[in-house]
């Protein structure tokens, strides 16, 4: 056995030892009884990372800390009605994101995530990403209320992208460059995601443009096919490594890199010389899959690679924007991992328990329940979101007890899981079965499901707090700095200002605001 060979041996052999120490020290502390709503000393991601060897070079998360002595901010957030910032921070060392101090600074108006926070004390924070060679920027930011979730029992935000949306970090500390080992997590929302170009988290180019095959290595989720792909329709987990998604050794399919489309889902990718993996699983239970673990792709530029230590979120390398998805959170590390520290780190993510936002983080409805939505206007207090049998028009119309029965259960709605992101609700109406409360040209409509992605999208609302404090509003999942709103008794999605009469800022948090109630319709 050569000497090079041997010392390889003895990196993997001490990784796997410190990993073992990690996954012991994880699984005492569960029989110990250790709450999963609290987060163990020494246990959580970056400290496991730490004791592998393999130690984080960048944490970013809006809804809890990595590191069980971190006690500053996670994200910054930036209001619309006098654009004073605000950083959110954690509950106690250690611990989930502080959300009521962003409903709170946020109340009556919207807000934009504009710093994602670095919890490993090196600086790389990211921030609105500029433009690229692909598309001019800078991007847009991430609506702030987008994604509730629970975690650990306690409610928080994911960072929403949609079309547009990017983060970015050029100048960067002790993430991996050239052909030097790294890995990778992050926690995305497996149900939010399209075929656009790329919805990403990791490492990228310093100056924002393509620069050749293996100038970058992040982690790629959704379910395009221009280069690779897996199995089934998608989304996969894939490795964005310029000029190429890689859902295995080559660019076209591979039969081994699964469609995972858990609400929660743990991605993986890491590399080191000539040597990479994905490997992914659900992040509320259950172990890792490896679903690649090989050579670097056999095609010029790719070993060695030629990493440049940008990190991107939500973007390709050269700032192609046209994907959608949800982060929650991620690490990079320095040096490649090993299966067994990941693992540990899976079962601290299992342990925390994420939650879907819609009903046990919110208080909204539940899923399956029947409700029927109140205006909270001065107005129009009795008034109903309601639909009329003669036409697809929504409005919002008086109902008491004397109504009519046709009238109680047009203003009677089915909860369900949102059609095009199961952490928001879809409405489906009490007494038509199959149609939805969808809008069109932004205005509110009765109508059918055709099953595209774009009826699912118009039909898909997120439940936040009340604007006036009362109730919730209703966010759109495609617009997100428009909500449900009456005007002049009809129901449109609406911004706070604009350029249609309906966006008008007058009374808009309170015409935005719905209380649910004891459905009119049994």
């Amino acid at each position: 056995m050569s000497v090079p060979v041997f010392a390889h041996l003895q990196r993997h052999v001490r990784k796997w030892a410190l990993a073992f120490t990690a996954v012991a020290a994880l699984i005492a502390g569960v029989l110990a009884g250790t709450s999963p709503a609290s987060q163990a000393a020494g246990s959580l991601p970056c400290d496991i990372y730490q004791s592998a060897g393999t130690p984080c070079v960048a944490a970013h998360s809006t809804t809890r800390a990595l590191y069980s002595s971190y006690n500053g901010s996670l994200y910054q957030v930036r209001r619309a009605k006098d654009n004073a910032t605000q950083n959110i921070g954690v509950l106690s060392t250690g611990g989930y994101a502080d959300a009521a101090a962003q409903d709170s600074f946020c109340s009556g108006t919207s807000c934009v995530i504009t710093v994602i926070y670095d919890q490993s004390g090196r600086g790389n924070n990211l921030t609105q990403a500029p433009g690229g060679g692909a598309a001019g920027g800078p991007d847009n930011l991430a609506n702030a209320t987008a994604a509730p979730t629970t975690v650990g029992g306690h409610k928080a935000y994911g960072v929403f992208v949609a079309p547009g949306t990017g983060y970015r970090n050029d100048h960067t500390s002790g993430i991996a460059t050239g052909d030097a080992a790294e890995g990778m997590y992050a926690i995305f929302d497996g149900t939010h995601y399209n075929g656009g170009c790329c919805f990403d988290y990791g490492n990228a180019e310093t100056n924002n443009n393509d620069d050749g095959n293996g100038t970058m290595e992040a982690i790629y989720f959704g379910n395009i096919k221009v280069w690779g792909y897996g199995s089934g329709n998608g989304p996969w987990i894939m490795a964005d490594l310029e000029n190429g998604l890689f859902s295995g050794v080559n660019q076209h399919y591979n039969a081994n890199d699964p469609t995972i489309n858990y609400r929660y889902t743990t991605a993986i990718i890491k590399g080191e010389p000539n040597h990479w993996a994905i490997r992914g699983g659900n992040a509320q239970s259950g172990g890792l899959s490896t679903f690649y673990n090989g050579v670097r792709p056999n095609v010029s530029g790719y070993n060695p690679m030629k990493k440049q230590g940008a990190i991107i979120l939500g973007i390709g390398g050269d700032n192609s924007k046209g994907a959608q998805g949800t982060f929650y959170e991620g690490v990079m590390t320095s040096g490649y991992p090993s299966d067994a520290t990941e693992n540990a780190v899976q079962a601290n993510i299992n342990s925390v328990g994420y939650g879907n936002g819609s009903s046990g983080g919110t208080g909204f409805p539940a899923v399956g329940s029947k409700t029927s939505l109140r205006a909270t206007t001065s107005c129009c207090t009795g008034d109903y979101i309601k639909h009329d049998d003669a036409d697809s028009n929504v409005v919002i119309a008086a109902v008491n007890s004397s109504s009519s029965s046709t009238d109680k259960g047009d203003s009677t709605w089915i909860v369900r899981a949102g059609l095009a992101n199961s952490a928001c609700v879809s409405f489906e109406s009490a007494n038509s079965s199959g149609k939805y409360l969808r809008h069109y040209n932004y205005k509110l409509q009765l109508a059918s499901s055709d099953g595209s992605t774009t009826f699912q999208q118009d039909a898909t609302f997120c439940p936040q707090s009340g604007q006036n404090g009362q109730g919730f509003s209703l966010q759109s999942v495609n617009y997100p700095d428009k909500y449900l709103r009456h005007y002049n008794y009809t129901v449109y999605i609406a911004s706070n200002g604009g350029s249609n009469a309906w966006d008008s800022a007058t009374s808009w948090a309170d015409d935005v605001s719905w209380v649910p109630a004891s459905p009119w319709a049994p």
